[in-house]
């Protein structure tokens, strides 16, 4: 929705708002996509995209348990949605295996650093409970433990900043360019594609940035509030990165082989070549990044355009190389020392 101002969400924000949406579809049948959309303050992409993930949900995994919910494109149906009500077939009961995994995971949770104590306490109390209900079950649990990468807790701390509309501190490790850099940043939200993002604005360059959490080397949650401008919030479903129309061109022709890359980069054009390849016309806010994907493809592409990054992404390959048979010379003759003994 264009002109939308930002609105700070979290994967903890969506859970609660698709708990809130069960209730919702559940006393409106037929209810209009548009206007559930306007009801949550979403938008009708959004929607759907919750809309998704419901019908794997429910009570177990049996027929008739999972959220029987679809779309027409206009209009949401429910079709069983006594599989949440009072009539239910049955209470639900956990199996040892399912409560020992509940309990570990429960308690592994609530170790996190950056949770906020409130929902630290309140998972504490549910975690009591469902021991109670487990009885003999919850003893096993309580021999098993797990601990969290650090991604965990960077995600911790970024959800307590988005909640709490805070700054944050990052040293962060940048693959294209090989370096730590160190920024400040105002977190918008997390996303999930294929890894765990946090979309921000970054002080550092005056732009939207997105920053993936396992390449944050140290964080700091700063006291001076979170402040980004209102920028429109961009649909991630198709791809994380969505270049701009003022981002530098990059032409890179690949072979049949490399054909890959017109399905996993957005991109301007992708002409077909004599040899079965293609002839890709992309663009991208950082082209230096492109040297990785052109050590990547080997024989199998090329960038032809801008010349600086072409001579640039040949250089990196000849170092590559070089370093590649430095290598293996050097086992060589260390095999060679060794024969000799």
């Amino acid at each position: 929705m264009a002109g939308r101002p930002v609105r700070p969400t979290s994967a903890i924000d969506q859970t609660r708002r698709m708990l809130s949406l069960v209730t919702y579809l559940r006393e409106r049948p037929g209810a209009r996509i548009e206007d559930v959309a306007r009801a949550f303050g979403i938008s009708e992409d959004e929607l759907v995209s919750d809309l998704d993930v419901l019908p794997m949900c429910g009570t177990s995994f049996r027929g008739g348990d999972l959220l029987d919910i679809d779309t027409d494109g206009e209009r949401i149906w429910w079709h069983n949605p006594a599989a949440l009500g009072a009539d239910a077939a049955e209470p639900l009961r956990l199996a040892a295996d399912e409560a020992t995994a509940l309990l570990v995971a429960a308690r592994a949770v609530a170790t996190l650093p950056g949770l906020r104590e409130s929902d630290r306490q309140a998972l504490l109390r549910a975690t009591a409970k469902v021991e109670a209900a487990a009885g003999e079950a919850a003893g096993a649990s309580s021999r098993l433990s797990v601990t969290f990468e650090s991604e965990g807790g960077v995600f911790a701390d970024v959800d307590r900043a988005i909640s709490e509309r805070r700054r944050l501190w990052i040293r962060y490790y940048s693959p294209a360019r090989d370096e730590v850099t160190e920024r400040e940043i105002d977190p918008i939200r997390l996303v999930s594609v294929g890894h765990t993002y946090v979309e921000a604005w970054c002080r550092r360059s005056e732009a939207r940035r997105t920053f993936r959490l396992d390449r944050v080397a140290e964080i700091k949650i700063l006291d001076e509030p979170s402040a980004p401008p209102e920028i429109e919030l961009r649909d991630l479903s198709e791809a994380l990165v969505q270049p701009a129309a003022e981002d530098p061109e990059v032409v890179v022709e690949v072979g049949p082989g490399g054909r890959w890359v017109a399905e996993y980069y957005p991109h301007d054009s992708a002409e077909e070549l004599d040899d079965g390849g293609l002839r890709i016309t992309l663009r991208t806010p950082d082209p230096a990044s492109l040297r990785r994907l052109a050590l990547r493809l080997g024989r199998d592409g090329r960038i032809v355009s801008p010349p600086e990054l072409a001579e640039s992404a040949r250089r990196a390959a000849r170092e590559a190389l070089a370093a590649y048979e430095d290598e293996a010379a050097a086992r060589a003759a260390g095999g060679a020392g060794t024969a000799a003994v």
